[in-house]
């Protein structure tokens, strides 16, 4: 028979270090009062973390903050029972409210905690932060396992620095005999790997008689955290996959003016098919290709828009994605044309010598252009033509169409991850979500995973052409989205627990 269990998380700190912002962010939801000042939690309040279809729950408490701290462990220093006086002293709620506040933290701890999560302000250097010494004592004669949580780092930190952040706090609290571990937690900027870390600590500090109960409690609480990834593995696999088989069909004897336009740039004048000298310099695509392009761009902008409001609702949060400014659009269009025969003979013999790189295929009546094409002075003049990070294969195709190029398409995955990133790292404390810079930091680290898995996705982009493209390309995205999104996570918080 299971021995259900209920195991207490008592969080605490000084007055106004941000306990119920916290609280909002590893509830996932609204709680207290949140405002910028001293002792605005007044209460010691319950709330369910996680539950098993047992019955076991893990509570996480919401309590007063310590004030006059040092005051406070004067008169604890000079009883013969410094618990047994603090518990036992009468204090207005109103008049005396600091040491009301830490009568009521300290009875909690006494009475309902099986682990102290005691946050501290990390803005501030550790010799800077008074009030944690004599807090530190308090929490010492009460005598529970105590896990110090860093807050307010501000942005994502990379792992070096957050490390060298957590031994300088570990350093100034050697000295406190309850204290475990020390961890970073911020509650704006904090990710559900952290959190998994947070209960992979406290797990060894729990009463081996109650263990089993908490194990289950994690394995719930990893179990809901895993469904959200997995929603949103699927959510950025959808959007990629939209835009990897979208096109828009486009005028054919436009798609051969540019394609002669772009050899006159790189050969000077050169002959049109119908033997004309063409003196024009033209650096804008033509209008069907820009009303192709611009339609395109609309709702590859619309499904990002879209598809990153959903991942913000999976994320329990709310609030609305920016408009999306997607850049250098130009670079990362690909068109596919199909021509005749004769206008690819004509077209081929016209900048025969002069283009390693460029051949017709006469054989299928199609235009290949090869890897030598993107070179030199070359990537240039096909720059104003929107194909300088793709190539063009236009070979089986019965009208001209245009699409995404691969490059985009990589782009994309970049920028998804980099997205789930922020919204996975957004607090629920902080408020509405809002979309802002990225540390500087995991883009190095997402793009090196990617590389390292180029294949998966060079595969996913070869599947553009199936009967159901998109639903092929979402089938083939999502394991890889999830396991590159796996591997930043872990290069990014070495030693967590993501799986």
């Amino acid at each position: 028979m299971v021995n259900v269990e209920t195991i207490s998380l008592s969080l605490i700190s000084h007055t106004n270090v941000g306990k119920t912002t916290l609280a909002r962010t590893l509830l996932g939801r609204d709680i207290g009062v949140v405002r910028d000042e001293a002792h605005v939690t007044d209460t010691a309040d319950q709330y369910t973390l996680v539950e098993t279809p047992t019955g076991d729950r893990l509570l996480l408490w919401d309590t007063p903050g310590f004030g006059d701290s040092a005051r406070l462990a004067r008169r604890l220093e000079a009883s013969g029972d410094p618990v047994g006086w603090l518990l036992g002293q009468v204090w207005d709620r109103f008049r005396d409210r600091a040491l009301w506040s830490s009568q009521t933290a300290a009875r909690n701890v006494r009475e309902q905690a099986d682990v102290v999560l005691y946050l501290v302000n990390a803005s501030e250097a550790p010799d800077e932060a008074g009030y944690v010494g004599p807090e530190m004592r308090v929490l010492d004669w009460i005598g529970k396992p105590v896990v110090v949580l860093l807050n307010q780092l501000g942005k994502p930190l990379s792992a070096q620095a957050e490390a060298a952040e957590v031994q300088a706090w570990r350093g100034a609290l050697a000295g406190a005999r309850q204290v475990r571990a020390v961890l970073p937690l911020d509650a704006f900027a904090r990710c559900w790997v952290q959190e998994a870390t947070l209960l992979q600590t406290i797990a060894p500090l729990i009463a081996e008689a109650r263990r089993p109960a908490f194990d289950r409690l994690v394995e719930a609480w990893m179990a809901q955290r895993r469904d959200v990834f997995d929603a949103s593995m699927r959510e950025l696999a959808d959007r990629i996959a939209m835009a990897a088989a979208d096109s828009e069909r486009i005028d054919d004897a436009s798609v051969l003016d540019r394609l002669r336009d772009v050899g006159g740039a790189v050969l000077g004048k050169l002959p049109t098919l119908s033997g004309r000298s063409d003196e024009t310099d033209e650096t804008l695509p033509s209008a069907s290709r820009q009303l192709g392009m611009r339609r395109l761009a609309e709702r590859l902008d619309a499904e990002i828009r879209d598809s990153t409001e959903r991942l913000i609702r999976l994320h329990g949060l709310e609030g609305r994605a920016s408009e999306t400014i997607l850049a250098r659009l130009a670079e990362h269009y690909v068109v596919r044309q199909q021509l005749s025969e004769g206008k690819a003979a004509a077209f081929g013999g016209a900048v025969t010598g002069a283009l390693a790189g460029l051949k017709a295929d006469l054989a299928t009546g199609g235009l290949s252009f090869g890897a030598g094409l993107l070179a030199g002075g070359v990537l240039g003049a096909l720059g104003a033509f929107g194909l300088a990070r793709g190539y063009n294969v236009v070979r089986g195709k019965r009208s001209s169409s245009i699409t995404w190029s691969n490059a985009m398409l990589d782009e994309l995955v970049t920028t998804a991850l980099l997205g789930y990133l922020a919204v996975a790292h957004y607090g629920r404390g902080r408020g509405d979500w809002t979309p802002s810079e990225h540390p500087p930091h995991w883009r190095g680290v997402v793009e090196a995973v990617l590389r390292e898995r180029r294949d998966a996705f060079t595969h996913a982009w070869s599947l553009r052409g199936e009967a159901q493209a998109r639903d092929a390309i979402v089938e083939a995205l999502q394991p890889a989205l999830g396991e590159a999104t796996l591997a930043v996570l872990e290069r990014l918080y070495p030693g967590s627990r993501t799986r």
